[in-house]
């Protein structure tokens, strides 16, 4: 076949797909009134695909490419089918709710290709594709501090490689359950390749892994997340779960290329620690006392504020989880869903699908709910019709990027807010940052240095100036000061620290920030009027945390400007 003959059959092939995907729209929308996609570049994750075996897929033109929870999205050619209502009727007495798409067969067959990945990895030695949920288990509980990951991976170094990758691929997610760290990375450099964990928020360095073993793990992680193991010069976003004593435990796993190679995240995302009761975020008894009354009442806003990983997502779901009750409908739109909560519906925002946090709002307004938890506050639309949905009866939770408390009201009316309706509707500004505690084990107890000392008692006098006194939580207020810093050991990973603590400032709406708010004011003339409420500010909130030892002077100056004025 000549060039010219070549380049006239592409030109028709491409012609007769194009149509082809036009009439799947077409049939999709007036039709059967579902959703149609086009699969190619869309990630099959292969979990998905495990659902419905090669066989019974290619019979009935299905393809589930997606599973985020117990939902599942499938693509399917011919929707009216009998068998396509058989299947989905086995899958719901699974447990799973499956979403509907209409796809082109050569769409599907982008999708079917996948089996083959699939075969390969089963056909691959024990432990390839699956990660055992008894050792993982096993790990979790006998792997309790850094030197442990390090003395497990040593022990297997020298096995075969499939079981040597398989065994460490174990050891660094079991090792990670049991250690309490929050991500995995894969680093790749020039000699070889860098295995850390993020423990409290900190990175720490555990080993280094040669290429050849890299290069099998890599392949073992993109396979278990649905990822494509060809593509090594893009990015790439994946996800599979293990199941730890009947509870699921996702792992989102991101790829991307650097100048030695693929560098690999994996965030574990356990529901356990998720589950902290407000009670434990580190709030003071009356901060507390005052949150709790404004998040039980039965509309309203409250709004956190704090950059990224600053625990606003935790103190939102310890939020939610204070007030649940089987009486109440509780609605969250969130990117993504991080965690399933029993007793609330979640929904995901899909932005490259028209799916954005506004529309999510408008949609779960449709549904009467009592509460709403929207991810974060973005945009005018969002910010106006979450402020409405306050003054209609609803109580809605969200996040808002400000450095502090005080900022949310100007933030909100850049947004495009009118402040006259805002002070009807927001309840209670709160920002919070995350500091490490100090091991109670090894922490060791030391006078303050003088300039930190003259620091300290200016923010205590500062304090008692703005009628708030400190001696009412327990410290000392007074000159000698002794605080605590940071020693390590073996509990503690020789970190000195040991699990997280918030530090917190809140502004509620009371009858002096209703007069305020309608004359558009400065964080400057917010805060000088919410002083008078007799609630610590960030700066004070982590004076208290020095002085009663729960974390080092260090770890706050890290995270909020004591010499600020």
């Amino acid at each position: 076949m000549s060039d010219i003959d070549e380049k006239n059959k592409k030109f028709i092939d491409d012609l007769h797909s194009k149509e082809e995907e036009e009439l799947v729209e077409t049939l999709a929308r007036d039709k059967y009134g579902i959703p149609s996609i086009n699969l190619t570049g869309v990630g099959i994750e292969n979990e998905a695909l495990k659902l419905v075996d090669e066989k019974r897929a290619r019979e009935l033109e299905v393809a589930p490419f997606n599973i985020s929870g117990k939902i599942v999205s499938i693509a399917v050619r011919a929707p009216a089918r009998d068998d396509i209502r058989i299947l989905e009727e086995e899958l719901e007495r699974k447990g799973y709710f499956i979403k509907w798409f209409m796809a082109s067969r050569a769409s599907l067959l982008k999708a079917w290709a996948r089996y083959e990945e699939i075969s390969y990895a089963a056909k691959v030695k024990s432990g390839s594709l699956d990660v055992s949920e008894e050792s993982l288990k096993k790990l979790a509980e006998e792997i309790k501090s850094v030197e442990d990951v390090l003395k497990a991976v040593e022990e297997v170094k020298n096995n075969d490689n499939t079981h040597k990758v398989s065994r460490m691929l174990e050891i660094m997610i079991g090792g990670s359950i049991g250690i309490g760290a929050s991500d995995i990375h894969l680093e790749p450099e020039e000699a070889d390749v860098r295995f850390r964990m993020r423990i409290d928020g900190i990175l720490q360095e555990i080993l280094r892994i040669d290429y050849p073993t890299f290069k099998f793990l890599n392949s073992r992680i993109k396979l278990l997340a649905g990822m494509k193991l060809t593509t090594t010069q893009s990015s790439q976003d994946g996800r599979f779960s293990i199941w730890l004593d009947k509870e699921e435990i996702s792992l989102r796993v991101s790829a991307m290329p650097g100048a030695y190679g693929e560098s690999i995240v994996m965030r574990i995302l356990n529901p356990k620690s998720i589950r902290v009761q407000v009670e434990e975020l580190g709030m003071t008894d009356k901060l507390y006392k005052q949150t709790l009354s404004e998040i039980k009442k039965p509309n309203g806003l409250v709004l956190i504020t704090g950059p990224t990983g600053s625990g606003k997502t935790t103190t939102l779901y310890a939020f939610m989880q204070k007030i649940y009750s089987p009486e109440i409908k509780i609605i969250t739109i969130e990117d993504p869903v991080e965690y399933h909560l029993p007793g609330l519906s979640q929904t995901q925002v899909e932005p490259d699908k028209g799916y954005t946090f506004f529309e999510g709002l408008k949609s779960a307004l449709r549904q009467d709910p009592d509460v709403i938890m929207v991810g974060e506050i973005r945009d005018p639309d969002t910010a106006k019709t979450a402020v409405e949905s306050a003054l209609t009866g609803h109580m809605v939770f969200s996040t808002l990027h400000t450095n502090n408390a005080g900022g949310v009201v100007p933030r909100l009316i850049d947004l495009e807010v009118n402040p006259k309706i805002l002070v009807s509707a927001l309840k209670m500004s709160i920002a919070q940052r995350l500091v490490r505690k100090l091991c109670v084990n090894c922490r060791k107890k030391v006078p303050a240095k003088p300039e930190d000392e003259t620091l300290l008692k200016k923010i205590v006098d500062d304090a008692k100036a703005e009628g708030k006194d400190m001696t009412e939580y327990g410290i000392n207020t007074q000159p000698p000061y002794e605080i605590f810093e940071a020693v390590g050991c073996d509990k503690c990973n020789k970190t000195g620290y040991k699990g997280r603590v918030g530090i917190f400032e809140a502004i509620i709406t009371d009858e002096a920030m209703e007069n305020l708010i309608p004359q558009n004011p400065s964080e400057h003339e917010i805060k000088k009027v919410s002083e008078r409420q007799g609630i610590l500010d960030m700066k004070e909130d982590g004076v208290l945390k020095i002085l009663n030892g729960t974390t080092s002077i260090e770890e706050v100056k890290s995270v909020v400007d004591l010499e600020e004025e």
